[in-house]
């Protein structure tokens, strides 16, 4: 049956490409003749507008030329894609070569100020590196050179001369467009009037994004937010090869991974306490989504210290913002089989593009297949399935709808990973497999949702979303819980068979306006979630079906019983908890290098847990406010010093005895500065933080299983560096460093009082750096390398063992060129043994991979 419903899954996913494809073929036309070459100086420019004489008059005519319609185009001309930019200096000047599918029709040109404009009908951008080039200062005498896709099918070459309007001949090489370029010499006789250009380039923006939306729910730039937050984008996920959450964010400081329930649920320590919650699109998935998918997502935001203002009950230390793909307005269709070690295969899709002529309704469409064996040898391999369409309508000029849609279906061993014995790990290898070889998770996840965005005018906007989740997921083990100093592990059967559901509505309202000379970003909104948890835990009869394995000599079972043969049920629940949270913020900028952010949430949060075992029900009210107040000063334009203090509010979940704890606060302080070097390319964030955290539900070691306790508060001081962006042409770097210390400040006077949490390395850092060849022979060659530090961790909150720190290395060479790319990239190239994490304790160690090869071919269309 899930073997059927993945061919429908397949089936459904292919038709709709390839009725894309149909229909794209069905408006394809017939291509054009060559054109003569054509000296500038020839062409009728009475209709032209005169060169401008001012920089204000130069600024008018280019809006005006951006504003002007297309000339109509014959609908029988073909739509020429074209794939290459190349630039050549001369002996003169510079000669522009556009290179295309089919031939280029003839451009009609104009001069505006100190540029000579170039535009091409019935031709669209097709190249590898984005949606525009741009060249600053590639020739002397000519300050810019820029290609851009235009509505209504137009490509526009613009070629900007530093004094004057450069001159140019056109013409045609093997059905390329070529234009030979020579600068123009200034003829404006009054000096105080003529426009002189100096481009310094834009910054590079694929390792270093300068805005983010996790802070404040709206598009803010970094350096005017008073919290740490790092933006991971889509090009150090794609230079990295990373293919799964926690591959992405080792990239910032301050997170590493927690306890993922044997590999199978997303887990992160950020800033020393675990965060299980995430936030996809701003809106939190709790633990519904266990493994979430990244090959739709565009970037990863990771906001340190409380998020309650706005997002309601989480943990202290940060959260993580999966930030998804988009439909586009231009085409494109990219596919990217990956193949690796261990049997790894994962070939995927990306498609995008308009669903109606005029571009109003937009699709988006993402799949992926992925069969591994690992590196561990189960007798089961994984298995995963994703696909998720997105479609965007335009209703109106300032109206848009989303709808958005996911499925997952995920099969994979259930790896209890390694044990530990005295103060340290067992000594045996990191492929031996403590519990049986055919234990098993299965999980499918849904995901639905819609986004309603009107913008009343230019500084009032309402934003509407809904959200459905679902997951259902089984999974039968053998659980360690007891070891001797021989190695003689116990174990006992457990099942965990759930369906758990949330629903999530915001609604939220975006203004901006003045008070006199002080400005404000305001934001009011409000929230409703209900998450719903149904689960069964059952084994094989009341003594849990306990049996015995020698970790340096194993032996196992014939097999992991059925779910049939699980006749026992020792967990029987339903947990329900309703929350409504209502939440105002104000961005306020007094001046403009001075802001103010303020606000608060008030928070009503409801649970039932039902106990249908013991035939009982708990139920609890809470309420709490967290308010949010932050300063950050600019004294230059390239530095932001800031301070914040916020807090947190999370409510417990029941004790494991019928019982509910109570909830968790949160308390955080924060300094830090945020610098933009290198005129912006480079961006580096420092900061230095204080939490402390009461209430905190702790498990304790079964049978049964799920058992919880609270232990008074805990504290986390540390200073964290993130570095990212660019530092010369194709050089990019993204870089971190974390100095963490965790205490158990308060536990009614127990012996771990004083103790560290467990996980949470004093010392962390990492730091991955590319470079691509920009021209000559090795042009689109692209190395790469990077290094992942861990230092020392406490095992457990007992901290009487420890995991050793470790220091994986990772490479990558790729090579690039038009419109595919290939690349290899090593990961642990030194092949080191290490563990990620120590799980829920001395029972669950986590294996991190051994040195493994994954190689990768993407094309687009």
């Amino acid at each position: 049956m899930r073997q059927l419903q993945r061919l429908f899954w397949l089936t459904g996913v292919f038709s709709v490409v390839l009725a894309s494809a149909a229909q794209a073929d069905s408006l394809e036309p017939s291509t054009v003749a060559e054109t003569e070459v054509v000296p500038v100086e020839d062409l009728d420019r009475s209709e032209e507008p005169q060169p401008a004489t001012t920089v204000a008059a130069w600024m008018s005519q280019i809006e005006a030329q951006e504003r002007s319609p297309a000339p109509s185009a014959d609908i029988a001309q073909a739509l020429t894609q074209i794939t290459d930019v190349q630039i050549t200096e001369t002996e003169n000047g510079l000669q522009l070569m556009l290179a295309a599918t089919g031939s280029i029709a003839e451009p009609e040109t104009s001069v505006v100020g100190n540029a000579l404009i170039a535009e091409i009908p019935n031709a669209a951008l097709a190249l590898a590196e984005g949606d525009e080039f741009q060249a600053a200062n590639p020739v002397e005498g000519i300050a810019l050179v820029s290609v851009t896709g235009l509505p209504d099918n137009r490509v526009r070459v613009s070629i900007t001369g530093t004094d004057a309007p450069p001159e140019t001949q056109v013409g045609t090489e093997a059905g390329n467009l070529v234009l030979s370029v020579v600068p123009g010499i200034a003829r404006v006789g009054d000096a105080d009037d003529a426009i002189q250009i100096v481009v310094t380039g834009e910054p590079d923006e694929r390792y270093n994004a300068p805005t983010a939306t996790t802070a404040t729910r709206t598009d803010t730039p970094l350096r005017d937010i008073p919290q740490s937050i790092q933006v991971v984008p889509r090009a150090v996920i794609e230079d990295q090869q990373a293919t799964d959450l926690q591959e992405i964010v080792r990239n910032v400081s301050g997170v590493v991974e927690s306890d993922t329930f044997s590999g199978t649920f997303d887990s992160f320590n950020i800033r020393g306490f675990q965060q299980r919650t995430f936030l996809r699109n701003g809106f939190r998935d709790g633990e519904v989504t266990r493994l979430r998918e990244t090959a739709n997502v565009e970037r990863v935001e990771v906001l340190k210290g409380p998020a309650s203002i706005l997002f309601g009950r989480l943990e202290p230390g940060g959260v993580i913002n999966l930030v998804p793909e988009r439909p586009t307005a231009e085409p494109f269709f990219a596919l990217e089989p990956r193949v690796g070690s261990f049997g790894f295969i994962e070939p995927s899709i990306d498609a995008s593009g308009p669903l109606n002529a005029d571009r109003t309704v937009r699709y988006r469409l993402n799949a992926l297949y992925e069969r591994q064996e690992g590196f561990r040898d189960f007798n089961r391999d994984i298995e995963r399935f994703f696909v998720s369409p997105v479609v965007t309508w335009d209703i109106g000029d300032r109206t848009n709808l989303t709808l958005e849609f996911s499925y997952t279906d995920d099969e994979r061993p259930f790896d209890q990973g390694l044990v530990s014995i005295g103060e340290g790990i067992a000594d045996i290898p990191f492929d031996r497999i403590v519990n049986e070889l055919d234990d098993f998770n299965e999980s499918t996840q849904l995901i639905a949702s819609y986004e309603l965005e009107h913008e009343f005018n230019d500084n009032l906007e309402l934003r509407n979303r809904f959200q459905f989740l679902r997951g259902d997921r089984l999974n039968i083990e053998n659980q360690p819980f007891s070891i001797s100093d021989a190695g003689e592990l116990q174990r006992f059967v457990f099942s965990n068979d759930a369906i758990e559901t949330s629903y999530g509505l915001q609604t939220n309202l975006v203004g901006d306006f003045q008070t006199g000379t002080v400005g404000h970003e305001v934001l009011f909104g409000f929230d409703l979630n209900r998450e719903v948890e149904d689960r069964q835990g059952r084994s094989t009869d009341d003594s849990f079906g306990v049996t015995t394995i020698n970790i340096f000599d194993p032996v196992y079972d014939d097999g992991t019983p059925s779910r049939d043969e699980l006749n026992f049920t020792a967990v029987d629940i339903n947990n329900r908890t309703d929350s409504l949270g209502i939440y105002l913020q104000d961005l306020i900028a007094f001046t403009d290098n001075l802001k103010l952010l303020i606000g608060g949430r008030f928070d009503l949060v409801s649970q039932n847990n039902e106990n249908r075992l013991s035939d009982t029900t708990e139920t609890q009210d809470d309420t709490a406010f967290s308010p949010r107040i932050g300063l950050v000063y600019q004294p230059i334009e390239p530095l932001s010093l800031y301070a914040s203090f916020s807090r947190s509010f999370v409510p417990n979940g029941g004790d494991g005895q019928g019982g509910i704890l109570p909830p968790e606060r949160g308390t955080q302080y924060e300094v830090g500065l945020r610098g933009e070097l290198l005129e912006g390319r480079l961006s580096a964030n420092l900061a230095a933080f204080n939490i402390t955290k009461s209430n905190i539900a702790v498990g304790v070691p079964g049978p049964p299983a799920g058992l919880q306790r609270a232990i008074g508060e805990q504290r986390s001081r540390g200073i964290e560096l993130d570095i990212a962006g660019e530092i010369s042409d194709g050089w990019r770097i993204i870089a971190s460093y974390a100095h963490t210390h965790t205490e158990i400040t308060e536990d009614n006077g127990s012996d771990q009082e004083g103790n560290e949490l467990q996980g949470v390395p004093r010392n962390a850092a990492s730091l991955w750096t590319t470079y691509e060849f920009q021209q000559g022979d090795l042009q689109g060659l692209g190395l790469g390398a990077g290094v992942f530090f861990v230092g020392d961790r406490e095992g457990n909150l007992d901290n009487n063992f420890e995991l050793p720190s470790y220091a994986r290395v990772d490479a990558r060479i790729s090579y690039q060129r038009d419109n595919w790319e290939a690349a290899l990239n090593f990961k642990n190239l030194f092949d080191i043994d290490y563990v990620e994490s120590p799980g829920f304790g001395r029972f669950s160690l986590d294996p991190g991979i051994p040195f493994t090869v994954i190689g990768t071919f993407s094309v687009e269309f």
